[in-house]
């Protein structure tokens, strides 16, 4: 009974910030207005999504785009983390502090802050434009909507992995050494296996945000590359077509339970470790 009172406050809030605005995008995503204002159930919206071209690449491009920023998250979060975890810096703490630090700032004003840097005046192309060197366009590229992924969830990587590397058991490492594996065999076989729960949450949670983005996508690419977030901005606060937002709401939501499905099979199958 204690449980059920404690656990009271969740369930409302669940209820209302997450089950409520749920059923009201699959009622919006699947059903259509009528010109005579009447609202009938249908999956046309899902039609006319899936055979305009424009808007399939966009979705196409969003996917390859959160991709290719999750994976040069891992590769640069991977190291990050293991170092941080395996250091016995005794302010390990601060470091910490300092990835996260960033965080603190609102994204529009993080992703803003590179404009400035970026820009064919900015910090960089002025700094070149002494040396007589040219103005590089940075900007309004697929390259820089990648770049401001990777900077604003790169901590998103590197948490989940350092957390789980920090919680293994030493003597497993100790173990290993014993019975005469080198470190790269215990990275291999041992470290890196035990660490696969920590690598998929940073996954999980960097392609997720990364691949419904739109924020990074208007400030950076001059609306030369729309994601299928922007899009669906789009439909809700200027077309004001909340029926189509909704579906292609949906098409992605479907589309991330997917990914994290795999995933999560993917994990559970690679489970253990061990030196041969």
């Amino acid at each position: 009974m204690k449980n059920k009172v404690i656990s009271f406050p969740y369930l409302v809030w669940a209820l209302v910030f997450t089950l409520i605005p749920l059923l009201l995008i699959f009622y919006y995503g699947f059903t259509v207005e009528l010109e005579s204002g009447q609202i009938i159930f249908s999956t046309e919206n899902f039609v006319k999504f899936f055979s305009n071209s424009a808007y399939t690449n966009a979705l196409i491009r969003s996917l390859w785009m959160a991709a290719l920023a999750t994976f040069i998250c891992l590769i640069v979060g991977y190291p990050v983390a293991y170092i941080l975890a395996m250091s016995t810096y005794k302010r390990k703490g601060l470091l910490l502090l300092l990835l996260v630090i960033p965080m603190w700032m609102n994204l529009l004003l993080r992703t803003y802050a590179w404009v400035t840097i970026l820009d064919d005046t900015g910090l960089i192309n002025t700094f070149l434009g002494k040396f007589g060197i040219k103005p590089i366009q940075f900007m309004y590229n697929q390259g820089s909507i990648v770049f401001a992924m990777v900077y604003n969830f790169l901590p998103f990587m590197i948490l989940p992995i350092n957390s789980v590397l920090s919680k293994m058991d030493t003597s497993v490492f100790e173990a290993a050494h014993d019975l005469g594996a080198n470190k790269m065999k215990v990275f291999t076989k041992v470290t890196l296996p035990l660490s696969v729960p920590g690598i998929f949450s940073g996954i999980t949670m960097v392609f997720m945000p990364a691949v419904t983005t739109f924020a990074i996508t208007d400030i950076l690419s001059g609306g030369k590359n729309d994601l299928i977030g922007n899009i669906v901005q789009r439909q809700f606060r200027e077309a004001f077509n909340w029926h189509y937002g909704a579906t292609i709401s949906i098409i992605l939501m479907v589309l991330i339970v997917i990914s994290i499905i795999v995933s999560s099979k993917y994990e559970s199958e690679d489970k253990g470790g061990g030196l041969f």
